[in-house]
């Protein structure tokens, strides 16, 4: 063997043992040794959604607050109109009157000078459960009053005045809630939400998404009995919820499996759950217009790379296991790079419309559509402004 052959038979050992070992802890996974992977049910692929928006319509809206807002997933408007009121990344909930924000409520009641401003939504994620992290946000019509799911505070409250919201519930069956994230309202009271991992916490989302473990849940919270109940269990990254305009049933998104199911609330079927939408993508949050239409939230499409490995968990694994930074992982499930796309559903199920900006010019990330006035207020956790659109 020659020395230029051992040189390079000592740099493939070497390599090896580095992927193998990882002693820097480069892992998308080093803080989670002994995770698993599972396997995600697709459908096949002819099944897929492949509907484009050919003119990346969203490339027309309009960036608003750019800088004031960092990561406002969801927008909501009080029973008067007013607003948007939004849950940023630094754990507050703002409310916009017109001319300025302001602050409107916390999660948190341990806040500190960690959760200061700073550049980018991503920074905030390590204080996060310190600082508190607003996710969902729905307005009780009746009342007026603001309901909160706080990914590590779990379902609150706060009055129209606002201020330091009430802790509502934090646990489920003895099971604390580790990842609340979206919920809905129904007319007698009764809040429907969801628990997106028992074993990730959202500063770990990417971590979730590559494992698509199945601890997710959806749940219900009596107002009257203060009882919380587990309506469905063993779902993979469950997130946005939305009721029906006549309230017979709800939607809600499952991320890993990129589809869209229904739970039934009445009539013959009430108590079951079954598939409403398939999705092209990982939806984020869902939301009803007026017409009882569902715009869905796509955070970004399914990838080849990305369908083959929910389809194999032991590759799945394998990859996970090289010293990887998480980022990259991330990139090459996304595409290499964030684009836009929301979609429209008809109240049976069938897909309307589909909105997208495909370059990631100015709609980079979508998180929630919320339709007001002929107006789509689109929230981002990833990006530092509201974007709207005119429809």
């Amino acid at each position: 063997m020659s020395p230029a052959t051992k040189l390079l038979a000592g740099a493939f050992l070497l390599l090896a043992l580095y992927c193998g070992t990882d002693p820097l802890n480069h892992s998308s996974m080093a803080e989670f040794p002994g995770f698993e992977t599972y396997a995600v049910e697709l459908p096949p692929a002819a099944e897929i959604p492949t509907a484009r928006d050919a003119e990346d319509s969203l490339q027309r809206a309009e960036a608003r607050f750019l800088g004031q807002v960092q990561g406002p997933e969801s927008v909501a408007f009080d029973p008067q109109g007013r607003g948007p009121y939004t849950g940023v990344a630094d754990g507050r909930v703002l409310f916009w009157n017109g001319e300025a924000w302001s602050d409107f409520a916390y999660t948190s009641p341990v806040r500190s000078d960690i959760c200061n401003p700073k550049s980018s939504p991503l920074d905030y994620l390590k204080n996060e459960h310190v600082c508190g992290r607003p996710l969902g946000l729905r307005f009780h019509k009746k009342t007026g009053d603001l309901y909160i799911a706080d990914a590590y505070f779990g379902l609150l409250k706060v009055g129209p005045e606002g201020g330091l919201a009430t802790q509502l519930t934090t646990e489920a069956e003895g099971v604390p809630l580790n990842f609340t994230n979206d919920l809905d309202i129904d007319e007698e009271g009764n809040i429907y939400f969801t628990d997106s991992s028992t074993n990730y916490q959202r500063r770990n989302f990417m971590q979730l998404v590559f494992t698509a473990e199945p601890s997710g849940r959806l749940l219900k919270f009596n107002p009257v009995t203060k009882e919380t109940t587990v309506l469905l269990r063993n779902l993979q990254f469950p997130n946005g919820l939305s009721l029906s305009k006549d309230g017979s049933f709800f939607v809600f998104c499952e991320g890993s499996r990129g589809r869209l199911s229904r739970y039934w609330l009445k009539g013959e079927k009430a108590g079951t759950s079954e598939l409403f939408a398939q999705l092209p993508g990982f939806p984020d949050n869902v939301r009803t217009n007026e017409k009882g239409e569902f715009w869905v939230a796509i955070h970004c499409r399914r990838t080849i790379y990305a369908h083959m490995l929910s389809l194999y968990p032991r590759l799945r694994k394998f990859f996970l296991s090289l010293p990887i930074k998480a980022k990259y992982h991330y990139l090459m499930q996304i595409g290499g790079r964030l684009h836009g796309t929301i979609i429209k559903f008809s109240p049976s199920g069938e897909l309307m419309q589909v909105l997208e900006d495909r370059q990631g010019k100015v709609v980079r990330a979508v998180s929630e559509v919320e339709e007001k006035d002929g107006e789509l207020w689109l929230g981002s956790v990833l990006m530092p402004f509201i974007a709207v659109y005119k429809t």
